[in-house]
């Protein structure tokens, strides 16, 4: 499966006084980049927590931060999602710099789990998420 590639500008409201991305935004491009490879599949997640009633949870994430983004670079963040099995999703993401050549600002390991959106345990994925998934 290829990876699903989103792009994003970097604006002021992303970096700290110098100009330079703040250490925690980058969590909120890769957390968008996810929610849009899901749109990009006709899958809403506020659908999703209305019927089946499921929501999705970071478990788990490993960041390496190798160079820094700065205000007004275009960034493109992929989402590359591995099917755990059961209730959980493995994303490998990676945010680079454009245009070419690409410069890797960061790779990421984010386990998501998929919950019941009442209970707030682990439930099985939806069959539409393990169609994507297996396809």
């Amino acid at each position: 499966m290829n990876p699903f590639v989103w792009q994003a500008r970097v604006y002021w409201e992303d970096t700290d006084a110098g100009g330079i991305v703040y250490y925690a935004n980058y969590l909120r491009f890769l957390e968008r980049a996810r929610t849009e490879w899901l749109r990009s599949h006709g899958v809403s997640q506020l659908a999703l927590a209305s019927d089946p009633g499921v929501v999705f949870s970071v478990v788990s994430l490993e960041a390496q931060y190798r160079r820094p983004a700065r205000l007004d670079d275009m960034l493109s963040i992929s989402c590359q999602p591995e099917w755990q099995g059961g209730a959980s999703i493995v994303f490998s993401q990676r945010i680079w710099r454009e245009p070419l050549p690409a410069q890797t600002l960061l790779t990421a390991s984010v386990r998501v789990a998929c919950l019941d959106a009442e209970t707030l345990k682990p439930r099985r994925l939806p069959p539409v998420i393990v169609r994507e998934l297996s396809a």
